[in-house]
């Protein structure tokens, strides 16, 4: 079962590392998620006889490698084990590779893998995707959770439990398709949270991810731009322990250089930052003071650039406010920040009495 997640856990990172990296990754622009327009792409025609799920993989690798698909093997690979009930081709078994497709299961293939020929993201085709231990459903222009992200869970959900047997509340700012806050109230049984979107797409995800995993006892969800009503924020949400979030944190100049499936499907507001990639982290962390418990922290995913602007300037702007450490990402990365808000003299005084 441990390889079977390991392998499971490699094939996702290898389709995903298209998406991943933004800094790294170039393609250029071509259209954004709400023009009309769609790349026209020839594509083979469906066939009139019948086809093996291994032929069929065949065949859309190369039209895909001839487009310039991105991940093309894995991406053909991926859609048609979506099409027979499985995470992977490799836990297919051999004997239904080689079986012919039902007409229906053919027009299907061809009606998604034509998706993935426009770049339409692997993961809005299949309308789906794993997190951590999660199936979380995806449309666009949600937001698409990467692989970074589960480290960032990763690294809440260590400090969460070595606090055990008390009661926690988390705050998301940024919930998208609801990926952090449902990951961690699965982890963590007596854990409440908050999620906030700018965006009433990824507001009805993550409600619709939420009940579908029977989470929706301990999850509040808000239509709140933290940018806009700073004051929502802080009357909803006050004493966490855990504000948590992976805000759009690209420089604004690094937008045109997107990958196109990045750039033309993903909501743009989740991904630019602005000049310097940190409008909106400047925002959490100065809101933060009034919104965590003593002792609460602050978890943010960001640019490797960032950590060490993001340490100057709550130096400098944030008094209650404790820079605690970077943490790299798998890649080696300083992809992770991590705050503490100080105790108040009250609270000293507490301790010491």
């Amino acid at each position: 079962m441990m390889m079977q997640r390991r392998c499971l856990t490699m094939w996702r990172r290898s389709l995903s590392a298209g998406y991943r990296c933004f800094e790294c990754r170039r393609g250029g622009p071509k259209g954004i998620w709400s023009s009309p327009a769609v790349r026209a792409c020839s594509m083979p025609a469906c066939p009139a006889g019948r086809i093996t799920a291994l032929e069929a993989i065949d065949l859309w690798k190369r039209c895909f490698e001839k487009r310039g698909v991105a991940e093309p093997e894995h991406s053909s690979q991926y859609i048609i084990a979506h099409l027979l009930g499985a995470k992977t081709i490799e836990s297919v078994e051999q004997e239904r590779l080689t079986e012919f497709l039902s007409q229906e299961q053919t027009e299907q293939v061809w009606k998604l893998c034509s998706k993935r020929l426009s770049s339409m993201p692997v993961q809005y085709v299949i309308e789906e995707w794993d997190f951590r231990d999660l199936t979380l459903k995806m449309r666009p222009p949600v937001f698409i959770p990467r692989p970074e992200t589960e480290e960032l869970v990763e690294l809440v959900l260590a400090d969460l439990q070595m606090k055990s047997g008390t009661q926690h509340t988390c705050l998301e700012v940024g919930c998208g398709s609801g990926a952090i806050s449902l990951s961690l109230l699965k982890s963590v049984p007596q854990l409440k949270a908050f999620a906030l979107d700018q965006s009433q797409e990824a507001v009805d995800l993550t409600t619709e991810n939420m009940f579908r995993l029977g989470l929706q006892d301990r999850l509040q969800i808000h239509h709140i731009d933290v940018m806009k009503d700073a004051q929502s924020v802080l009357s909803l949400c006050s004493s966490v322990s855990a504000l948590v979030s992976n805000p759009p944190y690209l420089f604004s100049e690094d937008m045109a250089s997107l990958q196109p499936d990045i750039f033309r499907f993903e909501d743009h507001a989740a991904l630019d930052g602005g000049t310097d990639g940190l409008n909106v982290i400047k925002q959490i962390l100065t809101l933060a003071p009034q919104i965590l418990s003593s002792e609460g922290r602050v978890y943010l995913e960001v640019d490797p650039r960032h950590p060490p602007l993001i340490r100057r300037w709550v130096e400098v702007n944030v008094e209650e406010l404790q820079y605690v450490e970077t943490r790299h990402d798998i890649s080696g990365r300083p992809r992770f920040c991590i705050l503490q808000k100080e105790k108040s003299n009250k609270d000293h005084e507490l301790d010491l009495n």
